[in-house]
């Protein structure tokens, strides 16, 4: 199974929007996917299920979250348990996300240090994600999980990075966007060094357990919400749409494969802002490309959800195709 986390340090550049549009396009596509929100603010969690949902989720015991999931592990009376997840769709199915995953933060800090000591328990921590999405895996088949996790660069994160084999990078076209990818790019190689070197470290007792390779490979950049905005000079917005490539280039593929002007090979797409339609397509709980009239999609806007629907097939593809996904359904 391939993981794909979409991970930026700056926020509000819709990567959770982006997660669940192509969480529901790859079932579409013939996979059996993964929809794991490892978010602590769960609004992955909360574009799929309902409130009513979630708070059964929450309150039964343990919690049916990520969080229960991890709690044998992070209070000290077993290893991880058997993650349940949610059946959202045909081929769709969500780990559902869970505020007090935020509790985890320093128990992840402490455990990576805690590594380079050779400390079995520290090395089944700091899996635990990696293990519990491929527990996960196993009971539906799964040939990809896609990882929504939070704008920041802290201990929880490392931990959701190490259990990712490839990486994509939701962009908005202005400075702290870019200031985002700016910070990401050398942490993630020192996220990556930093696990090799732990990896050489694993105790003897857990030779016989599989642990993540921690790849964390850049597999390129979408721009999203790149219309013009009214507030905006559109020679800024022009601006911050030029520096993109070259700042990819300098912080996250070191250097490597230049763009050659106008073929910029690590941008997945633009996609524009789909504005009213996003609200209709948060209220009924689905992708805007399968909006319908009875979700209050009127005249022109049937048009938008069309074009849509061809926006995200054109992403899916090409984050497949970067990332080594075969599409059975691929049309």
């Amino acid at each position: 199974m391939r993981t794909i986390a979409l991970f930026n340090n700056k926020g509000g550049v819709g990567k959770t929007t982006l997660v669940h549009h192509l969480a529901w396009m790859y079932a579409e596509q013939g996979l059996s996917v993964i929809a794991a929100d490892l978010d602590p603010q769960a609004n992955l969690t909360s574009m799929f299920l309902s409130e009513e949902r979630a708070f059964k989720l929450l309150e039964s015991g343990p919690p049916q979250t990520i969080q229960g999931a991890l709690l044998p592990l992070l209070d000290g009376t077993g290893d991880i348990d058997t993650p349940h997840l949610e059946h959202v769709g045909d081929g769709l199915a969500l780990l559902p996300g869970d505020l007090a995953l935020a509790r985890a933060e320093g128990e992840l800090s402490t455990q990576w240090s805690a590594c380079l000591d050779g400390n079995a328990r520290a090395f089944r921590v700091i899996s635990a994600f990696w293990r519990l999405l491929h527990r996960a895996a196993a009971d539906v088949n799964a040939d990809l999980a896609l990882i929504d996790v939070g704008p920041n660069l802290g201990a929880l994160n490392r931990a959701a990075m190490v259990a990712a084999s490839r990486i994509v990078i939701p962009l908005a076209p202005d400075l702290y966007s870019l200031q985002g990818m700016r910070n990401l790019g050398p942490t993630l190689t020192e996220w990556r060094q930093q696990w090799q070197d732990r990896l050489e470290r694993r105790p003897e007792t857990l030779q016989d357990v599989e642990l993540p390779p921690g790849e964390m490979l850049p597999a390129g950049y979408v721009v999203l919400q790149h219309a013009v905005r009214l507030d905006r000079p559109t020679k800024a917005y022009a601006m911050w749409m030029e520096r993109i490539p070259r700042e990819y280039q300098r912080y996250i593929a070191n250097g490597q494969r230049p763009a050659e002007d106008g073929d910029d090979p690590y941008c997945l797409t633009t996609l524009k802002h789909y504005r009213s339609l996003m609200p209709l397509a948060q209220e009924a709980r689905k992708p805007i490309f399968n909006l319908l009239p009875a979700d209050g999609v009127r005249g022109g806007h049937m048009q938008a959800v069309k074009s849509s629907r061809n926006d995200f097939r054109l992403l899916a593809r090409r984050i497949a195709d970067r990332c080594e996904v075969p599409l059975p359904n691929a049309r």
